[in-house]
C-alpha cells in the first residue's frame, strides 16, 4: 500500500488521471556481471538478451556500454517480476526499453509479454532507470487499463 501511495504522489504532477497501479517490481544488477558477459560472450549475450535498438543505443557510448545494458536487464527483469512472467516462456527482446531524444524511456512489450499484459488488464507501464558506481536497477510500475485503482 506504501508503494501505491508514493507512485500516486510521483504521479500526481501529470495533467490527466492515470489509471490504477496493479502491480510494482525492482531489480538491481551489478554492472561488473555485464561486462564480464559482454567480455566473454559479445554479440552472443548481446542479441540474446538485448533488441537491436537497445544494443545500438548502448553501444553508442563505449565507455557506458555495460551500465546502458545493465540498466535496461534492470528493467527487463523488474517488468517479468511485474507481470509475474517467470514462468512465461518469455524471450528477453519481447521486453524493450526504449529512449526518447530527452532521455526519458518507456518499457515496450511484444508477443507473448504483451499478450501476458492485456490478459492482466495492465494497459502500460512506467520505468526508471538508476545507475550509480557499480549497480544499476530498475523499477518498472504497471498501470491498469481502467481509470479505477485496483487494490
Amino acid at each position: 500500500m506504501h508503494s501505491q501511495k508514493l507512485i500516486h504522489s510521483l504521479l500526481g504532477q501529470w495533467p490527466a488521471p492515470l489509471p490504477g497501479v496493479v502491480r510494482l517490481g525492482i531489480d538491481l544488477v551489478h554492472i561488473p556481471r555485464i561486462e564480464e558477459s559482454l567480455r566473454e560472450f559479445g554479440e552472443r549475450f548481446t542479441g540474446r538478451l538485448f533488441t537491436p535498438g537497445e544494443v545500438a543505443y548502448a553501444q553508442s557510448s563505449a565507455h557506458d556500454q555495460a551500465q546502458r545494458l545493465a540498466a535496461r536487464f534492470a528493467a527487463k527483469e523488474a517488468a517479468i517480476k511485474t507481470l509475474s512472467l517467470s514462468d512465461a516462456g518469455v524471450n528477453w527482446r519481447e521486453l524493450e526499453v526504449e529512449r526518447a531524444d530527452d532521455g526519458a524511456c518507456t518499457l515496450v512489450l511484444h508477443g507473448t509479454a504483451l499478450q501476458a499484459a492485456r490478459a492482466q488488464g495492465i494497459g502500460r507501464l512506467l520505468v526508471c532507470l538508476s545507475h550509480d558506481g557499480e549497480y544499476a536497477a530498475a523499477v518498472v510500475a504497471a498501470l491498469s487499463d481502467t481509470d479505477e485503482p485496483r487494490g
